[in-house]
């Protein structure tokens, strides 16, 4: 599995596995032990670059969109 580059970081040390009894997806960075669980499981079109590769992550302080093919975040506006 290669490596891409961490949304904190931005180093090439984020990595994704599947664990837990809800078999949550959850990424995770070896340089900077930053961690995020994957929202929805179904990859999105990104606006950047035009690849299906964008998906939803949540940290403990944030929920944003990340595009693991040219590593852009953007977060995630809140329905009134």
């Amino acid at each position: 599995m290669a490596l891409l580059i961490c949304p904190k970081c931005k180093e090439r040390s984020f990595t994704w596995f599947v664990g837990g009894k809800a078999g949550l997806t959850t990424w995770s960075c070896f340089d900077c032990d930053y961690e995020a669980k994957e929202v929805e499981n179904n990859n999105s079109a990104c606006e950047n670059c035009g690849e299906i590769s964008k998906i939803k992550l949540k940290d403990k302080e944030k929920e944003y969109w990340w595009c693991s093919n040219c590593n852009t975040t953007s977060d995630i506006q809140k329905q009134p």
